[in-house]
């Protein structure tokens, strides 16, 4: 058995545990000791990270060739177009080549924790929502590729990555699931899913 946590990381926080600028980091929320982030979420972005202490584990979910699965919600400046979601299901071209198609749809009504700060609104410009799930894992890519279909992004909250889901999770709040890793070559959505054992909150 391997240990997961799942947490929902603030906007304005590091995915480390130390920092020599002093800023937040996950050693003010997650208090189980020798975890580390599998994978990275932005400084500026929020939503689901896990933590793991099993090194296979962590391979499995943050390794590019792994391509694991990532769920976004996100908060672009403008109303979102047709021919805009049609260009990220077909993939964009970055500058260091064209992403993998994407799969993304509009959401008509999101109800997620304020933000604090709070994005900057133009009065005159609306905003509007859309998911995105990607399986590549380029430095800021939901935020370059909305860029480049010309709706910069404003909010980004990632919601799961494979089949795990930050759920009724909180900002700051983290829960933690028990991963059977008996035979380490089996791919991670075939694994058996034990109920959690227990649950943090700081």
């Amino acid at each position: 058995m391997a240990k997961l946590v799942l947490f929902n990381k603030p906007y304005g926080v590091l995915s480390q545990f130390t920092d020599s600028q002093c800023r937040p980091t996950l050693a003010d929320y997650v208090c189980q000791k020798g975890f580390y982030p599998a994978g990275r979420l932005d400084f500026d972005s929020e939503g689901l990270l896990l933590l793991t202490a099993d090194g296979a584990l962590q391979h499995q979910i943050s390794h590019p060739k792994k391509k694991m699965a990532k769920t976004y919600w996100v908060q672009v400046e403008g109303e979102i177009s047709i021919d805009a979601l049609r260009a990220l299901r077909r993939g964009v071209v970055l500058k260091e080549g064209c992403t993998a198609p994407a799969r993304t749809r509009r959401l008509p009504d999101v109800k997620l924790w304020p933000r604090t700060p709070p994005i900057r609104e133009r009065k005159s410009i609306p905003t509007s929502w859309l998911e995105l799930t990607i399986c590549e894992g380029r430095n800021r890519q939901v935020r370059r590729m909305t860029a480049a279909v010309g709706f910069p992004t404003l909010r980004l909250v990632r919601m799961a990555i494979g089949r795990w889901q930050l759920g009724a999770l909180k900002p700051g709040e983290y829960r933690m699931e028990e991963i059977f890793t008996a035979d380490k070559t089996r791919s991670m959505p075939g694994q058996k899913r034990i109920p959690r054992t227990d649950s943090g909150k700081h």
